[in-house]
């Protein structure tokens, strides 16, 4: 796809008022309101680059099944949408895929860590959008804050906190989907005091086995003042998800009905409990001195019956799996301006994780008998896993155009897994993890900064199981080093921002894992690169239009398949060449607004020796209005997928399910339909 919005950026650019000179990278889309949180904390829009942010007026009135869908309005965000009840899908960019055997990707919620064990973004799910202040995006391996999940970068989805507002969204639309949202806040005399509460459910677009219905309640409570001296705050969180699940199609049942549930899926389903309490304390210690700290405990429990296939011998095809993992954390920031031209920053961070997992096989049954004795139990596993982690960085600005950003981050990891038969055994010993960062920003006049990074990240491995422990005759791991560089521009006037970037990550010993399921294959050396263009430009009072275009690709550099063939030269599987975006907005009067959003992604290789084919390309596009009744009312249409695209989720199936190894099939949803109203008391 060509970028469209270039030569409009180029004459925005020569023709718009020139901004006060500042050495940053960041892009803003949407209107994102003051930060929650400590004053004194290094912003990450401030200090590193390839970071964009997503204001909250961008999704609060969008209308979506699961939350991680926001981000597909963002730049070079791929979204894989498994679409399989509460397993719905989830967000990845540089060139790391969604298929759950590279995780690469850090999920955070108020600065919170959320992922699960496996790095899995389930807690997203918990965050409905009209309680959302902001999405901040983190690309790249040049930040030092956070290390396990975070190779290819972060996502941390900011929610409101303080104000005075009573706000609600009330829902219908297509496959009887309903939804309701109410946000409140209040605050007065230094106390501030937010609550949510979100409901939603929906027969689904397959035919059958395909309801949903899911429930998130949340409180916030925070006292102090932001500005200086101390405040104190508490974050609690609740969610539950009840939804049946409509299985994966072969290729002829796609032929035959692409929104069937075959049979075999009649009984699969999951039932979900995610529960997240942090504690929040930020600290003016001195002039020039901020402490930032927060004590975290998430909960995860899961309990999933699943069916892969209706071959009658076995039982590998039938499982039901359950988790309950706990996740007890800590972390503390310490920020020093030492004067105009340099701050210190230094952080540390401790998790420990008390898991579990146990996994049923079931007897051939059309639809499988999850209300059966299983015919055996494959996990019934206890594990733990230790992280701690510090870093320092620094920010010198010698003179106001140019920023240099040096910060080195070490992590350790320890942990042990007790398994059936007695097996007791230690995590894989990695040692200290050391990674080194730099990032550049030089701003070349008022409207145009370059910027440069370097940096390391890492992959551990996950699971219950060796690999990622050394049970008896297990060989050992070295973390994979992910070694990633970046160059690029930013331009940015009164109407315009946009960036262009080109990025290399270069990863040895990758390993695709998939706790799961127990499949652990070694990738080898690997090398993702591409290119970023994006921009967004405002015309007058009535018109915005914005776009992206990243071209990307992943390939093995040294690897070898099952079979001793070389996966030298091939593509990572699941991973498309491009992901673009491109909308417009138009504020027709003071009272409608409207606005045409269009994504597409390029096909993708489904198997790691690049042998079945390409799947998965699509372009979609989505029309929404808005009419305001009054100051305080508000009435809201979306059409999604406008034009009624066939498109779907591919996986390749290369279980042993009797030598049936093909193409699997989750279709998207066609034209749907959707009314809110939104109400602000």
């Amino acid at each position: 796809m060509k970028f469209a919005l270039l030569p409009a950026t180029l004459a925005a650019l020569l023709a718009g008022d020139a901004l006060a000179q500042n050495a940053d990278a960041a892009i803003t889309l949407g209107s994102v309101k003051a930060r929650q949180g400590s004053s004194g904390t290094l912003p990450a829009s401030q200090v590193l680059t390839s970071v964009d942010v997503l204001g909250g007026d961008q999704v609060e009135d969008q209308n979506v099944m699961n939350s991680w869908e926001l981000l597909g309005q963002m730049p070079g965000i791929q979204l894989t949408e498994t679409r399989q009840g509460a397993e719905s899908g989830k967000a990845t960019f540089r060139a790391f895929n969604g298929e759950g055997y590279i995780n690469g990707i850090k999920v955070l919620i108020d600065g919170v860590p959320s992922n699960v064990n496996s790095g899995n973004q389930r807690f997203i799910d918990m965050v409905f959008p009209l309680d959302i202040a902001y999405i901040e995006v983190v690309r790249g391996t040049n930040d030092p804050r956070y290390g396990l999940h975070n190779i290819g970068g972060n996502i941390n989805f900011g929610t409101r906190q303080g104000g005075n507002y009573t706000d609600g969204r009330l829902s219908y639309g297509s496959f009887n989907t309903s939804e309701a949202q109410l946000a409140l806040g209040r605050e007065a005399d230094g106390f501030a005091q937010n609550y949510f509460l979100g409901v939603q459910a929906s027969d689904g677009y397959r035919h059958d086995n395909d309801h949903s219905e899911k429930y998130s309640v949340g409180g916030k409570w925070f006292y102090g003042d932001e500005a200086g001296g101390t405040r104190i705050g508490l974050i609690a969180r609740a969610y539950h998800h009840q939804a049946d699940e409509p299985g994966f199609l072969t290729a002829e049942q796609m032929a035959q009905d692409r929104f069937q549930s075959p049979a075999k899926n009649a009984n699969d389903g999951d039932d979900r409990d995610m529960r997240q309490l942090s504690v929040h304390l930020d600290m003016q210690l001195a002039e020039r001195l901020h402490l930032g700290s927060k004590l975290y405990y998430n909960r995860y429990q899961d309990d999933r019956t699943v069916t892969f296939s209706d071959y009658p011998q076995g039982d590998a095809p039938r499982q039901r799996r359950i988790w309950d993992e706990r996740q007890l954390g800590l972390l503390g920031t310490v920020t020093w301006g030492v004067n105009e031209a340099l701050t210190l920053e230094g952080g540390v961070n401790a998790e420990h994780q008390d898991n579990g997992y146990v996994r049923y096989r079931y007897r051939f049954g059309v639809p499988t008998d999850f209300s059966a004795a299983p015919s055996r139990t494959q996990n019934d596993d206890r594990y733990s896993l230790d992280n701690t982690g510090a870093y320092v960085q620094a920010v010198i600005q010698p003179v106001p155009a140019l920023k240099i950003v040096p910060a080195y981050r070490v992590d350790r990891f320890s942990g042990n897994t007790q398994l059936p038969n007695g097996v007791d055994a230690p995590l894989q010993r990695y040692g200290n993890i050391e990674q080194p960062k730099l990032s550049v920003v030089y701003a070349i006049n008022p409207s145009l900064n370059a910027y440069a990074n370097w940096g390391r990240t890492f992959q551990v491995l996950t699971g219950s199981t060796a690999p990622a422990y050394l049970t008896p005759g297990q060989a050992a791991f070295r973390p994979s080093i992910n070694t990633g560089t970046e160059f690029g521009l930013k331009l940015q006037t009164a109407q315009l921002q946009a960036r262009v970037s080109a990025w290399q990550q270069d990863a040895t010993d990758e390993v695709a894992n998939m706790p799961a399921t127990g499949t652990s294959v070694g990738l080898g050396q690997t090398r993702r690169r591409g290119v970023d263009l994006q921009a967004s430009l405002q015309l007058g009072d009535a018109w915005r239009l914005w776009g992206s275009h990243a071209i990307q690709e992943a390939k093995v550099v040294s690897a070898f398949a099952a079979d001793g063939s070389s996966l030298a030269g091939k593509e990572v599987f699941s991973t498309p060449r491009y992901i673009s975006n491109l909308g417009v907005d138009y504020r027709f009067n003071t009272q409608l607004d409207l606005g045409l959003q269009a994504r597409m992604q390029g096909d993708y290789y489904i198997d790691s020796p690049n042998l079945q084919g390409k799947y998965g390309g699509f372009a979609v596009m989505d029309l929404n209005a808005r009419y305001a009744l009054s100051d305080r009312l508000s009435l809201d249409l979306q059409v999604r997928n406008l034009a009624d695209r066939d498109y779907a989720y591919v996986w390749y199936d290369s279980f042993f399910w009797g030598g049936q190894d093909q193409p699997m099939f989750s279709a998207a949803p066609g034209r749907a339909f959707y009314l809110s109203l939104n109400f602000k008391l």
